[in-house]
């Protein structure tokens, strides 16, 4: 970016879900204060029709209910957005002159949203943070692919992603409950890294880190939805604390193990920041895909031969409200990554987990995936 173009920021949202209007109450308050911003946010919105809470009869388009009641009905009830945060349902009306776009749409949806974003924005002029947490496949070699770098890929031009992963239940930090988070970016100017930070950071209730390590935030935050499951398996059978943790620990070491594997250049601290262990902790005791697996968990020990993909499929639509969960697709993705590459062996944790949501191998056998990990893996962290 030029001097001149770095005077005033330019956010859109592609995504007005239950996290991506979360993360915008904040950065529509900090857009209103930070000099070097606009102050109008714009939040691009699938425009689907919702129920109005004043009469449960009628129906309005989500952007107009959005604007009118600076409110996202459906997907985060109760609380008030930021007037300055404009829901918009045309893509390149949303984007058109954005200098940084935030990512928080499901993965699968930006194969048909990013030419159009291409197509409307100058990519060294603008950059992303992606907040999705996922991987991509590359479809040769069936190798990981950073979501962030399929971005870079598909915006061409050097256009350049971030992300920021953490520890940060949406509705919390809608509701403003203290949290910490991590912005992993390296924009090649410090200037431009720190403004990126300060539009995220809102002390004391939303404190934001940088780091340089994208690969190991956003691999991070990925993972982290497999482990959750397990851990929704444990609670579901009424395991108690001392279980959960074993899961825990291992599910760490081998997401560390996956990173090292194939993504070389992740740094051990990344782990003990709050996109690693910190994000894992508040997964496995409170996320969307913990309570999923419990519920499977419960379900399966009842009726043993339930078909699983209609199980999940039953869950999702009981307890997620419209929301997509992440951690079941992700260890398909990743079960048949190892697969392919011989190394379920060394993954007894995640192949136990992928066994139990889609093969029907009892959910009771939970706890033989937690298995010591070698020494030689412990170095990782």
């Amino acid at each position: 970016m030029t001097t001149e173009q770095q005077e005033e920021e330019k956010i859109c949202i592609i995504g007005s879900g239950n996290w991506g209007c979360a993360i915008a109450t904040v950065l529509g308050r900090n857009a209103a204060i930070l000099p070097f911003c606009s102050e109008a946010v714009n939040m691009w919105v699938y425009d689907e029709p919702v129920t109005l809470p004043s009469d449960k009869k009628s129906t309005a388009k989500l952007s107009y209910v959005i604007n009118t009641l600076h409110e996202n009905v459906k997907y985060l009830p109760g609380v008030k957005l930021p007037s300055n945060v404009r829901a918009i349902p045309d893509l390149k009306e949303a984007c058109k002159n954005a200098t940084l776009l935030v990512f928080v749409t499901p993965h699968q949806f930006l194969p048909n949203l990013l030419p159009t974003i291409r197509a409307n924005v100058h990519p060294t002029r603008c950059r992303g943070v992606s907040l999705i947490k996922g991987l991509d496949f590359d479809e040769m070699t069936k190798a990981p692919v950073l979501i962030s770098k399929s971005i870079e890929t598909a915006m061409g031009g050097g256009f350049k992603c971030g992300v920021l992963m953490g520890a940060n239940i949406a509705d919390e930090v809608a509701r403003r409950q203290m949290c910490e988070s991590t912005l992993a970016c390296d924009f090649e100017d410090d200037g431009c890294n720190e403004r990126t930070r300060q539009l995220f950071d809102e002390p004391p209730n939303f404190r934001v880190t940088r780091i340089n390590d994208v690969a190991g935030a956003e691999a991070c935050g990925a993972l982290k939805n497999i482990v959750a499951l397990g851990a929704g398996f444990v609670d579901g059978l009424g395991f108690g604390g001392n279980t959960k943790a074993a899961l825990l620990r291992v599910g760490l070491l081998e997401m560390a193990q996956f990173c090292a594997i194939f993504f070389q250049r992740v740094e051990r601290g990344t782990f003990i920041e709050s996109c690693g262990i910190a994000d894992l902790i508040t997964t496995c005791y409170g996320g969307r895909n913990k309570r999923c697996a419990e519920e499977f968990a419960k379900l399966k020990l009842i009726e043993h031969k339930a078909n699983c993909d209609e199980l999940w499929m039953d869950i999702e639509h009981k307890l997620l409200n419209g929301q997509k969960l992440q951690g079941t697709l992700a260890v398909k993705e990743v079960y048949a990554l190892l697969e392919n590459r011989e190394l379920l062996d060394s993954f007894p944790l995640f192949r136990s987990i992928f066994e139990i949501a889609f093969t029907g191998r009892p959910v009771s056998t939970i706890t033989e995936g937690i298995h010591v990990i070698g020494k030689r893996f412990v170095s990782n962290l």
